[in-house]
């Protein structure tokens, strides 16, 4: 490492996240152009074109951070993944572990034995043994044997920014051959580069120590995943009003102190931000190795709450006004199809289906800083942590008399007068079980 950074004279591979794309480069040496022949170069400047996460040479693929397949090139399908037509729809299937010992079947144990402690020792640090075995469930038993004893002897990497890890893969009688593997860390996901024979040269090099430009690469090549998650909406309850009582200046203030504030508890809880619609905003939830995607929603609606009955503390000392400032959230979960939408200058994450639009329409009808979830989100939950929960439904007795119902649900339908034109919107979700989420004791203490 200390002589790849001697080559690229920065120590961005040694500081995550560091790298950006204004930053000075140096001249490049000699290095094989995508189709392996010269260097691509710009004659006027005198110096080599940008490279690009098409353009890489050599296999190269992406794999997020529950070690499933997000992008990869041909090079990388041909000689280490399988020669599938086309990517499984599903994130289950798209287990790299899976893929890897599927695409290696026939090869002797030593090449397989190499492939898979190289990752394993990558995703220790993040994956239990129980995570990966389950991962590859369907597997003949010598395989899930394999992976049984290489996860207790593979030692972890620790995240980088950059790993080089020099592998020999034995195919068959002829000579092993030798790779240089370097897996580039970043928050979406790792990128695995295979350079055969030897270190790569410095143009790859340099391409990779821009880490922003790398991810916007692969951001933007991303394939989209049919995958389960759960959707938070979050809307500011009589922005209107709100906005029509401060000043620009003011308004923008609030608005931005409210994303501020609640972006650090999404990435607490591994949120994903999908986008955000004037002062309201979606974020998604998804699967992840250590921890419920589910449970993660729930307890983070809880403490935006929780924050967001700060914020309107400090408002109201700022303005000395009487109003009150409220999140209104709806939770759902499903299984939908996961992609992004690309503009020239910007990448968003975008889910379709009907989950994101559920979640808003139950956004709608939450009021006063409630949260509202739906019975499926609730049932999916262990009956450890469906404890930490507290839910249920205000019923409405006689004299007007309102009784809380803990642990219970009510189709929407039940709780509001549909045929008003004021819930016209809620129609479509009329038959759903939904719950309103009043606590969430994020740990056991």
């Amino acid at each position: 490492m200390a002589e790849i950074a001697a080559q690229l004279g920065t120590a961005s591979l040694t500081q995550p996240g560091t790298g950006s794309a204004d930053e000075p480069q140096p001249a490049p040496a000699s290095e094989p152009g995508p189709d392996g022949g010269s260097p691509k170069v710009d004659a006027a400047a005198g110096r080599s074109l940008q490279l690009t996460v098409e353009e890489i040479p050599y296999p190269a693929y992406m794999v997020n951070h529950s070690f499933e397949l997000a992008w990869y090139n041909d090079g990388a399908r041909e000689r280490f993944l399988g020669q599938f037509e086309s990517l499984p729809p599903n994130s289950e299937a798209r287990n790299v572990f899976l893929m890897l010992l599927q695409a290696s079947i026939g090869k002797p144990v030593a090449y397989r034995t190499e492939m898979l402690r190289l990752h394993l020792a990558l995703a220790k640090d993040r994956l239990s043994k129980a995570t990966i075995l389950g991962a590859c469930r369907g597997l003949k038993s010598g395989d899930v044997a394999l992976l049984d004893g290489l996860y207790g002897e593979a030692e972890a990497m620790p995240g980088k920014a950059i790993v080089e890890a020099p592998i020999e893969l034995r195919s068959g009688a002829a000579s092993p051959e030798l790779w240089h593997v370097y897996a580039v860390f970043f928050r979406e996901g790792i990128l695995f580069v295979y350079v055969p024979g030897g270190p790569a040269g410095p143009t790859l090099l340099e391409f990779l120590a821009r880490r922003d430009v790398v991810i916007r690469n692969l951001l933007r090549r991303r394939l989209p995943v049919l995958t389960p998650l759960a959707v938070l909406v979050a809307d500011l309850q009589n922005s209107v009003k709100i906005c029509s009582e401060l000043p620009p200046e003011e308004y923008f203030d609030l608005i931005n102190e409210i994303w501020s504030t609640m972006g650090p508890l999404f990435r607490k809880y591994y949120g994903t931000h999908g986008k955000h619609v004037g002062d309201g905003m979606v974020y998604y939830f998804f699967p992840q190795p250590d921890s419920n995607y589910i449970f993660n929603a729930l307890a983070c609606s809880h403490e935006i709450r929780v924050a967001m009955k700060r914020i309107s503390k400090d408002w109201q000392l700022r303005k000395n006004w009487f109003n009150e400032l409220y999140l209104n959230t709806g939770l759902h979960e499903g299984q939908e199809w996961l992609g992004t939408f690309q503009s020239a200058t910007a990448i968003e994450f975008a889910v379709l289906g009907d989950t994101i639009n559920h979640a808003g329409r139950l956004s709608d009808f939450a009021r006063y800083g409630a949260v509202w979830a739906t019975k499926a989100c609730l049932s999916k939950l262990s009956p450890e942590e469906r404890a930490r929960v507290d839910f249920g439904i205000t019923r409405r007795g006689d004299g007007d008399r309102e009784q809380f119902v803990p642990s219970s649900y009510a189709q929407l339908g039940s709780l509001v007068d549909l045929t008003s034109e004021k819930y016209e919107k809620l129609r479509e979700i009329g038959q759903l079980p939904i719950t309103e989420v009043r606590a969430v004791r994020a740990s056991e203490t």
